[in-house]
């Protein structure tokens, strides 16, 4: 039985999710792959630094946050007061890389998983900002390492989006895709169908935890456009940055547009897009009115959807229905074990 060292920066709710999964899912992992997977460091701004060569136990873990706010309560090892002290000591296998996205740079994110590839571990992260703005350097030193990074995650949570186009669409090539990509903002948009204002549909949104850290972010598009970007730097090859993506958020949204669709049997949605055309990429963000024979018009709540389109398939989709921090800890573990199945050390 080979024992796994994972270590994680960042513990939101999908950390703890990742956890949970993992607690799960151990007998598998044990039977089909032989590994024991030990989670021996957590990395936190607001909750500090725990190290444990021994390994954390996941159940503390919760407690020791209700009662003190404070890891490093259990903190077996070093003493370290900066991530980046944290992953030169935590001596780990794998890092899982989850802090908030930083739509405009990527970092610190993208120096996390810099920082641990150079110090020989594989990489894992749902952070969409290093997919975007560090993909080819964070690719080419995993690859000069011998190392993986993976990114799953990234976008629609647990669905196989960039797997699917490296493991299962051999000799396939994309040619664009189209989609609902934020969540929010179709919630906000079922919600407003409903008779919901804007502002009261953001609150519920937030107060169910579905939005990002800043609301605008959803509302004015550009969570949608990073992840159109992430999909055209990782799968058609042309890198893009947010801001390179035509964007229009759902601000201009109103009840009375939204009254005059119903009417007619319509439904407004937040539509992502991107066509490739030679060398470059026409990528666009915008509300649209969707008839009821389309089938981004079923897509409501929290759901999302991707429709792909190739040169040997004219029309591939996934549906993803009310994602949330267990699917999104789903994508990562499916990272995991395509780490733990390519590994041979």
């Amino acid at each position: 039985m080979r024992t796994i060292r994972l270590v994680m920066v960042g513990f939101g709710n999908v950390g703890k999710a990742f956890v949970n999964l993992l607690h799960n899912k151990h007998a598998l992992l044990s039977d089909q792959y032989g590994v024991k997977i030990q989670i021996t460091g957590i990395a936190t701004n607001r909750h500090g630094y725990a190290i444990d060569p021994g390994g954390i136990d996941p159940l503390k873990i919760d407690p020791v946050t209700k009662r003190s706010g404070d890891y490093s309560l259990l903190n077996k090892g070093p003493t370290v007061n900066t991530t980046m002290e944290f992953i030169d000591v935590c001596q780990g296998d794998i890092l899982l890389e989850n802090t908030p996205v930083n739509q405009k740079t990527g970092q610190p994110a993208i120096n996390h998983l810099r920082h641990a590839l150079e110090r020989g571990m594989h990489v894992i992260t749902a952070n969409k900002g290093p997919v975007v703005h560090g993909y080819e350097v964070l690719t080419n030193l995993a690859r000069n390492q011998g190392r993986c990074f993976r990114f799953e995650s990234s976008v629609m949570d647990g669905a196989p989006i960039f797997s699917l186009f490296q493991s299962c669409l051999p000799a396939s090539q994309l040619i664009g895709f189209h989609g609902i990509l934020n969540s929010c903002t179709n919630l906000l948009l079922s919600r407003m169908e409903s008779g919901d204002t804007l502002e009261a549909s953001v609150k519920y949104a937030q107060a169910v935890g579905i939005t990002e850290t800043d609301p605008s972010a959803d509302i004015d598009g550009w969570d949608a456009a990073i992840k159109v970007a992430a999909l055209s730097t990782v799968l058609l090859g042309v890198a893009l940055t947010p801001s390179q993506v035509d964007r229009q958020g759902i601000r201009g949204v109103t009840p009375e547009m939204i009254s005059a669709a119903k009417a007619e049997g319509k439904r407004w949605k937040l539509v992502c897009s991107a066509r490739k055309k030679g060398r470059n990429v026409s990528a666009r963000v915008a509300p649209e009115c969707v008839n009821s024979d389309s089938t981004l018009y079923s897509v409501n709540g929290t759901s999302s959807y991707i429709q792909f389109e190739t040169d040997t398939l004219p029309g591939l989709g996934i549906l993803e229905s009310n994602p949330g921090p267990g699917t999104t800890a789903y994508g990562l573990l499916s990272d995991l074990i395509t780490i733990l199945e390519v590994w041979k050390e």
